[in-house]
């Protein structure tokens, strides 16, 4: 009696746990013959839903070609007799419009056109009922300036019945002007029959509807199921919205397919059988996964801790490993790069050929150098980065390669460091190069002094002699006395400009003066016309009335002036430019929010335009693209802008050629 009383708890136990699984499959099999007739329904939905969409574009695709034929007869022949011909015409092939007017800018009905295929709409109550229904439409369509819609209303007929009318308003004009408008009036429930397609009309029951779900027109099959499918859509027109309702009445499905069915519980059945031959051989894997995963773990511990990003690739290019240093590096997921083919995300589009062939030499059995090779990278965010790549082939353990294991290297760090260090070292040669022309400067500004002093010396001295000669006031004397003074003028001039570089190489205080602008313009129009003359350059100047006087160091901001104008004309001189002109504009300016003043200085060429290359070196110190240039003009320029407290920039002159643009604070001049 020992034994079965050993033997009765085990077999109470097993039958327990057959019982509760084979309850667990019933509930398995229910759960799935309910959630079967649940995506049955959502399916029927769905299809309501897209079919509701489709109605939606028919509609307004058949809106567009009335619109487009109303707009062919605007242009027919305006006199009234004539219109009504072609919007009788017009009406015989669209029996969704009941009536036809043409009225004019004010409203007034000039001719009109009933719809053959009914007694006319309107003898009943008038048009002057729904008046202000056209005006609305003609309202809307003014302010969209194109075709538009007015809000539906209802129509009594004379059978006792009536139908949901909508406006629609297209403005006629001649030009810019308004000549009248092109009403037509759309019976909504002939809208639907005509606008939709047999199938659907058969299928459903369609409606437009208001807001509240109140019906506005029917068409379509009527009820013939136990449970309705009801889809939505809003119709969005010019000026008024209307609510399209598809109704479906086909009856949602009660069982899952019996086929389905049948299979799914074979299944199960044979699940269930299995499950007890998997038990022993779950419990050997359980330990041989165990211990798996122990190596796992420790693999992993030792991957993650690199800093080197490691890639492992099949023979075809596929990515099918990456450790979280690579992720890191190229900012993707795991997913992100498990999921791409051949073509990796972290390859730049401006690289995708030379990739792609690097790919081809590794399939044909090339082998990478071990030293490494460089390329660039993408991070997720587009920015580019350069690596060092290491290369080895994969080898399986039954010694067969299975593709490429890569370990790589960021270095934009190391090549951030060495491109400081080289633009440092550029620094240090540029500093050297100014603090040579500096000296250069100093020297040059007192050995021409003297020179400069004794030309106008004899200048002033010849001009005396000239106007004391009583023999050379005639023509030739006039000219000559004109000449020497241009002399004595551009010798002082010279002069200053002298002081004003020795003073800015000094970096003395500028002495700023009120100076008008047109004045700046007049000091240097010879010298420029000088230079225009030469290169074929027609030379403009546009001073914006009302320009107040600028506060400025005239002499540095005249160089200014002549240095752009002059860069402006050498742009011009290739004989690919037929038209050379020079455009130098002045013009009055306010800070917004403030009662500060400027006056802005433009010079516009046509010439070839800036490179976006030399754009970024553009006032770069000895940068120049002129074979003669020292690279020093434009870099004093800005400078001697900045020092006014502005700052020297340059745009695209369409269709072609470069404008540069600087400001000078305005003089508070009462």
């Amino acid at each position: 009696m020992s034994q079965p009383a050993l033997r009765l708890p085990s077999t109470v136990r097993r039958r327990t746990l057959w019982g509760a699984l084979v309850l667990l499959v019933a509930a398995l099999l229910a759960m799935l013959i309910w959630l079967a007739g649940i995506y049955e329904t959502s399916q029927v939905q769905a299809r309501v839903e897209r079919d509701a969409a489709e109605a939606v574009g028919d509609i307004r695709a058949a809106f567009t070609r009335n619109v487009q034929g109303l707009q062919v007869l605007q242009y027919a022949d305006p006199t009234p007799n004539s219109w009504v011909i072609d919007a009788g015409s017009f009406l015989s092939e669209h029996r969704e419009i009941l009536r036809l007017e043409w009225r004019d800018s004010a409203l007034r009905l000039q001719a009109h056109v009933d719809t053959p295929f009914r007694a006319p709409a309107f003898d009943r109550q008038g048009r002057s009922e729904v008046q202000s229904e056209v005006a609305v439409a003609c309202a809307n369509a003014r302010r969209f300036s194109g075709p538009a819609y007015a809000s539906s209303y209802f129509v009594p007929m004379a059978d006792g019945l009536g139908q949901e009318v909508m406006e629609f308003c297209l403005p006629l004009q001649n030009g810019s002007k308004l000549t009248g408008y092109l009403i037509a009036s759309y019976a909504l429930r002939d809208v639907l029959e005509r606008s939709l397609t047999r199938p659907v009309t058969r299928n459903y029951q369609i409606s437009f509807t208001e807001g509240d779900g109140t019906r506005l027109a029917v068409f379509g099959s009527s009820r013939r199921g136990s449970r309705i499918f009801t889809a939505r859509q809003l119709m969005d027109l010019p000026g008024t919205t209307l609510v399209l309702r598809m109704d479906s009445w086909r009856a949602a499905p009660d069982l899952f397919p019996n086929v389905l069915t049948a299979l799914v519980t074979l299944v199960s059945i044979a699940l269930v059988s299995v499950l007890g031959l998997l038990g022993e051989d779950m419990r050997r894997r359980f330990k041989a996964e165990h211990d798996l995963a122990d190596v796992l773990a420790f693999r992993k511990a030792m991957e993650d801790s690199l800093v080197t990003g490691l890639r492992a690739r099949d023979l075809q290019g596929r990515t099918t490993y990456v450790n979280p240093a690579f992720c890191q590096m190229v900012g993707f997921s795991t997913e992100e790069l498990l999921e791409h083919s051949a073509s990796a995300p972290y390859w730049p589009p401006e690289f995708g050929e030379e990739y792609r062939h690097r790919e081809l030499v590794r399939h044909a059995g090339n082998v990478p150098p071990r030293e490494g090779y460089e390329s660039v990278f993408m991070r997720k965010d587009g920015s580019r980065f350069p690596v060092l790549i290491f290369e080895a082939p994969l080898i399986n353990a039954q010694g067969v390669q299975t593709g490429w294991m890569s370990a790589l290297l960021d270095v934009s760090e190391q090549r951030r460091l060495e491109e400081l260090s080289r633009a440092g070292l550029e620094r240090l040669q540029a500093t050297a190069r100014l603090a040579t022309v500096g000296e250069m400067a100093s020297l040059l500004s007192h050995e021409l002094n003297q020179p400069l002093a004794v030309i106008s010396g004899y200048a002033a001295g010849s001009l005396n002699l000239l106007r004391a000669d009583p023999q050379g006031a005639g023509e030739i004397g006039t000219e000559l006395s004109l000449a020497v003074q241009r002399i004595a003028e551009q010798a002082e001039r010279a002069g200053k400009v002298i002081k004003s570089v020795h003073d800015f190489v000094r970096r003395r205080d500028h002495v700023r003066e009120v100076v008008a602008p047109q004045a700046l313009l007049d000091d240097i129009l010879p010298l420029v016309h000088l230079q225009a003359r030469q290169l074929s350059v027609r030379v403009q100047t546009e001073v914006e009335p009302g320009t107040p006087f600028a506060l400025c160091d005239r002499t540095m901001v005249e160089q200014v002036l002549l240095n752009l104008a002059r860069n402006g004309m050498q742009a011009m001189d290739t004989p690919q430019i037929m038209e050379r002109s020079l455009l130098i504009r002045v013009r009055g300016l306010k800070a917004n929010g403030t009662s500060k003043r400027w006056v802005e200085f433009s010079v516009a060429d046509l010439g070839a335009g800036i490179a976006p290359e030399v754009q970024q070196q553009l006032f770069k110190p000895f940068f120049t693209t002129k074979a003669e240039g020292m690279g020093l003009g434009l870099s004093l320029c800005r400078t001697v802008v900045e020092q006014h407290g502005d700052a020297l920039e340059f745009s695209a002159n369409l269709p072609h050629g470069t404008v540069f643009t600087f400001t000078l604070p305005a003089a508070d001049v009462a």
